[in-house]
């Protein structure tokens, strides 16, 4: 059985992806940064434990390497590289930077772009033939486009065609592959992800990005100001696109059983969520009452809705958005061996709800608190 080579390793989506190769019995390379404060093998134990519910055991088929993604060689002696790089593997480029404000530009792009050509360095001088490369990219490289987002490779472009840094880095990426299959014959693969969320059977929602990072925000507020009313500046009939993490671990593994796999592929959802049935949820599970207005002006805001606002900054590119993606290649990797009769495909609207009232129901109470939970027993 071949082996699988992951940098970023410790990320959400990589860290639940290496937990279920182990349970299929893959041998595992994970490259994760180490610190002074802790190590590479601790921050790495430490995700598969919180993914297991603590119960996590050290596994003889996963090895720890600590590495560097902008150093020459990853910062390892040849030797060890040699070692990591032998025989048959796939390898997965999860490392990046979330982050997608103009100052953090450098940063962003020293990660996203010279990282990659610096991972694609140290792949090409080691992998084999049968050995393949998959980038982990983002459905948001589609930037402010309308129509449908194919499943093939965009120009580049200026920042003014993207909502953000990220968005821009990640299409810059791509690009970088592309010239490297055609000139160089890399065996690689393009792996978009829209927003990832919880798991889609169980709830259990161990990220606090997107719409979980505005419900922490809306919870800390809503102590703060208990039954306030808030109006926010949204669509309510616009869409996010979530796609459960357990769906995406079984697209993962689908791509390191099948042999030949599409160049590029968007790992989305079909069934996209409103806006509305968000914002309900979110102010069913604490006190605070969500009002969207979709031309909501500045001057307008009361001093809590302006504090709401700027704490959007983020989620806010995204929220008045209705985004369409192919997924024809995508159904190509997951069709036949009952893939479907294992995943559920689609994220619906409850498990949407069961995902928040999990993330809710586990954040710590405010300092200063001055009521408790909304239904504070079915949380």
């Amino acid at each position: 059985m071949k082996k699988i080579i992951i940098n970023g390793a410790n990320g959400y989506i990589a860290s639940n992806f290496i937990n279920q190769l182990l349970k299929e019995n893959y041998k595992v390379i994970a490259l994760v940064r180490g610190s002074k404060k802790i190590s590479a093998d601790e921050r790495m134990f430490k995700v598969l434990s919180e993914i297991n519910d603590e119960e996590y055991i050290s596994n003889d088929k996963l090895t720890v390497h600590s590495y560097s993604l902008d150093e020459y060689n990853f910062g390892m002696p040849q030797e060890q590289l040699q070692d990591i790089f032998n025989g048959e593997f796939d390898y997965y480029h999860f490392a990046a930077s979330l982050k997608y404000d103009r100052k953090s530009k450098n940063e962003i792009f020293g990660t996203n772009i010279d990282g990659l050509k610096n991972s694609l360095g140290v792949y090409t001088e080691h992998a084999n033939a049968s050995s393949r490369f998959f980038f982990i990219s983002t459905a948001y490289s589609c930037g402010k486009m309308d129509g449908l987002f194919e499943e093939k490779f965009y120009d580049n472009a200026d920042i003014s065609a993207f909502r953000n840094y990220y968005e821009q880095s990640k299409r810059y990426a791509e690009n970088i592959i592309k010239n490297h299959i055609e000139e160089k014959g890399l065996n690689a693969h393009i792996i978009r992800l829209s927003q990832v969320v919880g798991d889609n059977n169980s709830g259990i929602t161990k990220t606090d990005y997107g719409i979980f990072d505005f419900a922490k925000r809306m919870y800390s507020l809503s102590h703060r100001y208990p039954n306030e009313t808030v109006r926010i500046k949204v669509d309510p009939e616009a869409t996010q696109n979530l796609i459960p993490i357990n769906l995406v671990v079984g697209y993962l593994m689908r791509t390191v059983i099948i042999k030949e796999v599409p160049q590029i592929m968007n790992f989305t959802s079909k069934n996209a969520i409103k806006n509305r049935h968000i914002l309900q949820s979110v102010a069913k599970l604490m006190p605070i009452n969500i009002v969207p207005v979709e031309n909501l002006k500045k001057a307008e805001m009361s001093p809590l809705e302006r504090l709401v606002s700027v704490g959007m900054s983020f989620t806010g590119s995204y929220i008045n958005i209705n985004l369409q993606f192919e997924t024809k290649n995508t159904d190509l990797l997951i069709a036949g061996n009952g893939f479907s009769k294992h995943y559920s495909l689609e994220t619906e609207e409850q498990s949407i709800f069961d995902m928040l009232a999990y993330f809710v129901g586990n954040l710590p109470a405010p300092r200063g608190s001055k009521t408790t939970r909304k239904n504070e027993a079915t949380v």
